[in-house]
């Protein structure tokens, strides 16, 4: 079967974004001088799995940042136009995590980079998610939508790495136990 993997950013206190979706927190502290470590993450990942408040924030950029095949999981998108831009680079499916990596992985697909916060949770509730990238932002932004949410049980990590940059972002690096 396909692995899952994960890159996000949080605040400290454990939010992707505002209540509203916002990630001006997030944005403001982008330092393109640092080296996070994205281009060597996504360098081995065949296909994008997103969920739908990840996709339509990042539709909001100017730019569309993937260059990897995305997946969206929505049920609400599904009979959604792809937009005329995005033909061939992006499709939108509603099934649920275990059934959409066993498609992919029927396609030949390898690795995937899961991103955003309900499909992130899902993913962990289904035992999908092989390891994960966290960088913490150093803000408090005191409610929003958190990375992780109500689990099943305990899920269990070993830490691999852990370093901090110049700009006070923290970057850990976590394998789930097996």
């Amino acid at each position: 079967m396909a692995t899952a993997h994960v890159f996000i950013a949080t605040s400290l206190d454990g939010f992707i974004a505002r209540p509203d979706g916002d990630i001006d927190w997030l944005l403001q502290r982008d330092d393109q001088t640092e080296d996070h470590g994205y281009s060597d993450f996504i360098a081995d990942k065949d296909v994008i799995v997103m969920g739908r408040g990840t996709y339509e924030k990042v539709r909001t950029f100017d730019t569309w940042f993937y260059e990897r095949p995305v997946v969206v999981l929505s049920e609400s998108l599904l009979d959604a136009p792809v937009p005329e831009a995005l033909k061939g680079k992006l499709r939108f499916s509603s099934l649920a995590p275990k059934d959409v990596m066993e498609e992919l992985t029927r396609q030949g697909v390898r690795r995937v980079y899961v991103d955003g916060g309900q499909v992130v949770q899902s993913f962990l509730r289904d035992g999908l998610i092989t390891d994960m990238v966290i960088t913490t932002v150093p803000v408090l932004i005191g409610s929003g939508r958190p990375l992780f949410g109500a689990l099943g049980q305990d899920v269990d990590l070993k830490l691999v790495s852990s370093r901090w940059f110049a700009s006070g972002l923290v970057q850990s690096t976590y394998r789930l136990a097996t």
